[in-house]
């Protein structure tokens, strides 16, 4: 399908001017056990690579691979340039304990329960965080889970820099009304940001191995404190699921943010089994998950939602067409793949293929999802753990970025779905340098230097202990002719065993060809703890991307952007009115001036994105040596584009600062 916004192939001019640089500050480095059997030691397993049908076969790779070679043709004199120019380094600095937020994680111990210790590694998520403005101050706030029983939750207010210039987080959970959760017979797994009813104040959903606990923001009590209500019952989210994954984006784009909730085991609860058969039923091709439930928010016109929230949500899985789905998801994603103003959604699948449904309208003339995975991507055989979206090329259309497995065991690679622009996608993480992050978890598109290429962060490491190794013992069971994989009793218990632990974090730095290189160690982010999730922000307000690193079972990392010499920027804080008040699936079209030439940036607002993870909603462009934005064009969830461009000799928005658009009225003051 053509594109109705279609985007100019972009020019690749780099040569940033400068921020001011930021004082050194010492990274502490995580303790490492010594070097043994634990820790990466060779085992013939079995490699596995996934079985992809492309619909376009070896033409199709031809035709891509010929697509993004002519996207930068033509442009030797201005590549030899760029090279000549020195290019940013990109740097980051670990301050998560003077910031406040080095939080240790907990995963559930299952007690004394029979296979207690098999149950305890299918359940190691959990060590989410999620990124809003909850208070309305201007500034990005986390909010941290954990996993363990009677375990408290974190809600870490950002107060803004100290005197040495870093930012302070205070964790307000316990008067804010947000610690539970972690009961007996539940166990928090992921945490999701949305402004349910469009009042400005964004309420909070903790999803569970359970069912879900939704908290209304109340807003500020006559003292100034923000207070928040369980609503959960009256909004009508009262469905046992055991969800590991869960976004939010307007599906019908009628100005209400729905909810979709991926769900890895059945819903039986794992803490009061009756059946010991609850996993998976097949290594390869699995079919005996919990798949997702999708709700729609709809208006409240009695009862106790009139009267608390005047919302509600009501599931629409069969209608919505995603029922017959029933594999193990691990990870959910929204975007507009096809440019068509309707948000589609990818779900990361462990034990068995991805799935693809793009947003299609309905007989009715309502909406409805079309399962298009077999003509769109082909089924796989790997291990789902991830879905991001960017447009790291820049050619208008996103692309889709899956962590899978690939380590001494299993060597998956991971997927690069480039986004052909006709309905299908072609795998291109060989061919990028991305496909390699071991056993991957979140990861996160982000311009980490402002030199205008999107680069991409990943975490790994599924569980770091002792010096022995846990993977012959699963190679038994692998290997035994018969075996029930779905029986708890099929497994051998883990005990203070290295499962693919102690592997390091990747950042590969978009070098603007088509092509990544892995830099994690110089950029100072290579730690080796068993990551989860990455909450992406500019928590400081200086137009440099941080991260917030989660890890199962171990404490959260707060990296800092440092690099010097990073390029221009701008940030966008886009607010609906007929849209959704948080702006969810609006698209900006960014273009400016370089060296004479027009370059051309697209960013999406998304509700949740990447494995235990919600980043930042405002939208961040880098843009090199841009120094002057020629125009911006925005797309509404509802439909509406606005566009801005120079007049009077003033550029629509300011360059290096963060502006703040309301959808029909312009910028706010």
């Amino acid at each position: 399908m053509k594109s109705p916004h279609p985007i100019p192939l972009p020019q690749r001019e780099r040569g940033p001017d400068p921020l001011p640089p930021h004082p050194a500050i010492e990274v502490p480095s995580p303790e490492r056990r010594s070097s043994g059997g634990g820790r990466r030691r060779p085992l013939p397993l079995r490699e596995r690579v996934g079985v992809r049908v492309l619909g376009r076969g070896l033409l199709g790779l031809m035709l891509t691979l010929m697509t993004i070679a002519a996207s930068t043709a033509g442009n030797e004199a201005m590549t030899d340039a760029v090279a000549a120019k020195a290019k940013p380094s990109i740097r980051f600095a670990e301050v998560g304990e003077p910031a406040g937020v080095r939080l240790m994680h907990s995963t559930r111990s299952f007690g004394d329960r029979h296979k207690a210790q098999v149950l305890q590694m299918f359940t190691e998520g959990g060590a989410a965080a999620a990124v809003a403005d909850f208070d309305n101050d201007g500034r990005d706030d986390l909010f941290v889970v954990d996993s363990d029983t009677g375990k408290p939750h974190h809600l870490m207010r950002n107060l803004g820099p100290g005197d040495d210039g870093l930012p302070r987080f205070e964790d307000v959970a316990a008067e804010a009304g947000v610690t539970g959760g972690n009961d007996p017979l539940s166990i928090c797994a992921d945490a999701l940001w949305l402004d349910v009813d469009n009042d400005g104040w964004r309420d909070l959903l903790v999803a569970r191995f359970g069912t879900p606990i939704l908290y209304r923001n109340l807003g500020p009590d006559d003292g100034g404190t923000i207070r928040f209500e369980d609503v959960s019952e009256a909004a009508g989210l009262t469905a046992f699921g055991n969800t590991i994954a869960a976004i939010a984006f307007d599906f019908d784009n009628d100005g209400w943010l729905d909810l979709m909730l991926g769900n890895y085991f059945q819903p039986k609860n794992l803490l009061d089994l009756d059946t010991p058969h609850v996993l998976p039923n097949n290594l390869d091709y699995a079919d005996n998950g919990g798949g997702v439930t999708f709700w729609r928010n709809v208006a409240a016109k009695d009862g106790a939602a009139a009267q608390v929230v005047g919302r509600r949500f009501v599931e629409i899985t069969e209608a919505a067409g995603l029922a017959h789905h029933t594999g193990w998801s691990l990870d959910l994603g929204h975007a507009d793949l096809d440019n068509d103003g309707w948000q589609d959604v990818y779900v990361a699948g462990d034990y068995g293929t991805d799935r693809l449904f793009m947003n299609r309208e309905a007989k009715d003339g309502g909406r409805v999802f079309e399962d298009v995975t077999e003509e769109a991507i082909g089924l796989d055989t790997k291990k789902g753990m991830n879905v991001e979206f960017g447009d790291y090329d820049r050619n208008g259309y996103l692309d889709v970025y899956v962590t899978n497995i690939t380590d001494e065991y299993m060597k998956e690679c991971n997927f690069l779905w480039h986004n052909n622009g006709d309905g299908t996608m072609i795998d291109l993480s060989k061919e990028t340098g991305t496909c390699d992050t071991d056993w991957g978890w979140a990861a996160k598109f982000g311009d980490f230097d402002n030199d205008g290429w999107e680069d991409l962060f990943a975490v790994d490491g599924l569980r770091s202990r002792g010096e022995q190794n846990y993977i012959p013992l699963l190679l038994e069971v692998i290997i035994t002719p018969g075996i029930d994989f779905s029986d708890v009793n099929s497994y051998p218990d883990i005990g203070d065993m290295t499962w693919s632990g102690y592997q390091k974090q990747r950042l590969f730095h978009n070098l603007g060809d088509g092509t990544f290189k892995e830099i994690g160690a110089a950029a100072g982010v290579d730690n080796d703890l068993d990551g989860r999730g990455i909450a992406m922000a500019d928590f400081d307000d200086d137009g440099r991307l941080d991260l917030y690193q989660t890890n199962a079972n171990q404490p959260a990392l707060l990296y800092m952007n440092r690099t010097e010499s990073a390029g221009n920027w701008a940030e966008l804080v886009l607010t609906g009115t007929r849209s959704n008040r948080d702006a969810i699936g609006a698209r900006a079209i960014l273009r400016a001036s370089v060296g004479g030439r027009t370059e051309t940036w697209m960013r999406e607002v998304d509700g949740g994105n990447a494995y235990s993870s919600q980043s930042t909603t405002r939208l961040h462009f880098g843009l090199g040596a841009a120094t002057r934005v020629e125009s911006l064009e925005i797309r509404w969830p509802g439909g509406e584009v606005e566009k801005r461009t120079a007049a009077d000799g003033r550029p629509p928005i300011a360059i290096n600062a963060v502006t703040r658009i309301i959808e029909g009225k312009g910028m706010a003051r």
